[in-house]
């Protein structure tokens, strides 16, 4: 016989083990900085997308365009220069914004591969280099990658509120399996 005294106790369940959550990249300065990306990066090719589309800032329009795709191996030399003006105008414009900033980025990645594999990988510098073809891919992907940051129309959209690393990388895929795709097509 046990005393009163000597009830069994049940051990307490041990405390779930907390993990401190790791800092939110967004501070104003990180989100600045991202504006700023978005800003020249995609004002540039949405300025390099209406030289295609409008022969605007000394851009040879839809014709001289399609002229230039069709010298380069590419079919119907005028359809690809309006998809070309309407990729960058649109996906730069997007990136500007910051508005479905995934698929906008991966527009512009697309974009520039065929670019690169147009003007061809002999050399890394100018004038006859793709350093600037290089760079503008890198920082698309990078914010298709990263999202948009805080100063963004994407903040407003329920889905790209918050920026999940998976949008981006999927977009980013999109985006280099139709430019290998357009590509194929090319003589």
């Amino acid at each position: 016989m046990t005393s009163p005294s000597a009830t069994a106790t049940k051990p307490q369940a041990a405390a779930p083990a907390t993990h401190p959550r790791p800092a939110v990249l967004s501070t104003p300065g990180h989100d600045t900085g991202l504006l700023l990306l978005r800003l020249v990066l995609g004002l540039t090719m949405a300025a390099h997308g209406s030289q295609k589309l409008f022969g605007w800032f000394g851009g040879g329009g839809i014709s001289g365009t399609g002229q230039f795709f069709t010298a380069s191996g590419y079919p119907a030399g005028d359809a690809m220069a309006v998809l070309a003006g309407l990729t960058e105008t649109l996906g730069g414009l997007g990136l500007a914004l910051g508005l479905l900033t995934p698929l906008a980025g991966a527009a512009i990645v697309g974009t520039l591969i065929n670019a690169i594999a147009v003007h061809g990988a002999d050399a890394f510098f100018a004038p006859k280099g793709i350093e600037y073809e290089l760079l503008l891919t890198a920082g698309a992907a990078a914010l298709a990658l990263t999202g948009p940051g805080r100063y963004a129309v994407d903040r407003f959209l329920p889905v790209l509120r918050s920026h999940r690393l998976a949008h981006g990388a999927l977009a980013v895929t999109l985006g280099v399996v139709l430019a290998a795709v357009l590509l194929l097509v090319r003589d």
